[in-house]
C-alpha cells in the first residue's frame, strides 16, 4: 500500500482489481486465470495472480508462468526491425520489393477465385512501413471476409505450424494479390511476419537469434522465445477457447503442446510465450524512451515515431479499417510502427492519456504503455479468442481510476 501511494495510487482502489478479476472472470470460470502487473516509474504498484494456469490438474498459477502472447510478438518484431532501421541497413520509404524481389510484380485483386484471380496494378509499391502499419494490403485467412483471405486458408499461408520456413512463407505470398494498393485502407495481417523475415534477411541471422542478441538479452528477458525451454516447460499454462456458455474447454494441453518445441516458422507475428515479467521489461523499455537498466535498445526519438499515428490522413482504426479482426477497436486510436496509438483520447470513451500505446494477443493477453503518466501495464491469461470479454477496457477504468496523483 505504501509504494502505491508513493507512486500516486490509491492501494484501497487498486484492491479492487483483484476483487473484479476473481468475482467476474476465475471465480465463474470464465477465464482460468489472470495475472495483471502495473508499473509506474518502473516500479511495479501492483500485481495479481488469480486461478489456475492448468485447470485440469489443479495447478495455480504463479508469477513466472509462460504464456503463449501471439501477437503480442508483433511489438517485438516492430522494434527489432527499428533497430535496423537506426544502423541504416533499411529505410521505412523503401519499397518491400528491394528486399523482396519476388514481390516487385505484386497486384491488387479484383475478382475470381483462387488460382484465377483477376488483378489490377498497384496505386503505389509497397512500402516497408506499410507492413508496420498494416496498410500493405496484405489480410490474415481466419478473417473469413474475401477470396483472399479464403487463399490464404486455403495454402496455409499463416498456420505457423503448416512446415514452411520464412522464406517458403514469402515465396506463397507473391503468388497472391493484395486486398488492396498499399496505403489505401487498413487491413489487419500477417504483415508483421513479412517484417520478421525483413529483419532476419537484413541482419543476415535467424530470427530467434536477433531477438535473442538485440532485444532479449540486453532487457534480461530470459523466459521469452519461439518455444518454451527444456527446464522451464513446468511453468507453461494450459490455454483454452471460450465457450458458449461462458466456460472453457482445453485448446493446448501444456504437456504435449507444439509450444515445447522450436516451431519451423519463426513467427514473427504471433509465435512468441513469454512471462508477465519478462514482458514488463519490454514495457519498461518502451516507457522510459528505449533505455531499460542501462540497455540502450532503441533511441527515444525512434520510440516517438514508433508510438505516433501513421495512418494516412490521420484517421483512426475506425474510419480506415477493412478488418473483421483486430486487437483493437477504439474510436480516436490510430496505428503506429507496432502498435495501437490513442491520439484522440476523448472519443475512446476510456480513461487514456494522448500518444498512450498498446497491443495484445489472440489469448486475451495485453499490454499498454502511457508516457505521459509513466504507467506500464501487462496483462496474462490463456483465452480464445480476445474478442470474448472486454478485460482490456475495464483494467483501464480500474487502473486510472485508482490514479490519484495524474501528471496530465
Amino acid at each position: 500500500m505504501g509504494k502505491a501511494k508513493s507512486l500516486g495510487f490509491s492501494g484501497e482502489r487498486l484492491a479492487r482489481i483483484d476483487r473484479f478479476l476473481q468475482e467476474k472472470y476465475v471465480g465463474p470460470g470464465r477465464m482460468p486465470c489472470a495475472q495483471f502487473v502495473l508499473a509506474r516509474k518502473g516500479e511495479v504498484v501492483h500485481e495479481s495472480v488469480l486461478g489456475n494456469r492448468d485447470v485440469e490438474r489443479g495447478t495455480p498459477l504463479t508469477a513466472d508462468t509462460v504464456f503463449r502472447i501471439y501477437s503480442m510478438t508483433k511489438p517485438v518484431t516492430s522494434v527489432a526491425l527499428m533497430t535496423l532501421v537506426e544502423e541504416g541497413l533499411i529505410a521505412l520509404d523503401d519499397p518491400v520489393a528491394k528486399h523482396i524481389p519476388a514481390w516487385k510484380d505484386l497486384a491488387v485483386f479484383s475478382a475470381g477465385l483462387e488460382p484465377g484471380f483477376l488483378t489490377t496494378p498497384t496505386a503505389r509499391p509497397m512500402q516497408v512501413v506499410d507492413l508496420l502499419r498494416h496498410t500493405s494490403g496484405l489480410t490474415y485467412g481466419f478473417q473469413s471476409r474475401t477470396n483472399i483471405d479464403a487463399a490464404y486458408r486455403k495454402l496455409k499461408v499463416d498456420d505457423i505450424y503448416a512446415g514452411h520456413d520464412l522464406e517458403g512463407f514469402v515465396e506463397m505470398l507473391a503468388k497472391l494479390p493484395l486486398e488492396f494498393s498499399p496505403g489505401e485502407a487498413w487491413n489487419y495481417s500477417v504483415a508483421t511476419d513479412v517484417c520478421g523475415y525483413l529483419v532476419q534477411k537484413v541482419a543476415g541471422k535467424p530470427l530467434d537469434q536477433v531477438f535473442r542478441e538485440r532485444i532479449f538479452e540486453p532487457l534480461k528477458m530470459h523466459d521469452t522465445g519461439f518455444h518454451v525451454r527444456e527446464d522451464h516447460r513446468s511453468r507453461l499454462g494450459a490455454c483454452y477457447n471460450a465457450t458458449p456458455q461462458g466456460g472453457l474447454k482445453l485448446q493446448d494441453d501444456p504437456q504435449t503442446s507444439t509450444y515445447l518445441k522450436p516451431p519451423p516458422f519463426l513467427s514473427g507475428g504471433g509465435g512468441l510465450v513469454s512471462t508477465a515479467a519478462d514482458y514488463l521489461r519490454f514495457a519498461n523499455m518502451l516507457v522510459n524512451g528505449g533505455e531499460l537498466d542501462g540497455a540502450r535498445i532503441l533511441a527515444p526519438k525512434t520510440i516517438r515515431l514508433m508510438a505516433t499515428n501513421h495512418l494516412p490522413g490521420d484517421k483512426d482504426l475506425t474510419e480506415l479499417s477493412r478488418s473483421l479482426f483486430s486487437e483493437s477497436t477504439n474510436a480516436g486510436v490510430g496505428f503506429g510502427l507496432g502498435f495501437a496509438v490513442v491520439f484522440d483520447p476523448p472519443k475512446t470513451l476510456i480513461p487514456c492519456s494522448q500518444g498512450e500505446f498498446y497491443w495484445g494477443g489472440a489469448a486475451s493477453t495485453a499490454f499498454w504503455v502511457d508516457p505521459v503518466e509513466e504507467v506500464t501495464a501487462v496483462f496474462m491469461t490463456q483465452l480464445l479468442p480476445s474478442s470474448s470479454y472486454p478485460i482490456r477496457r475495464e483494467l483501464r477504468t480500474l487502473t486510472y481510476a485508482a490514479l490519484m496523483d495524474s501528471n496530465a
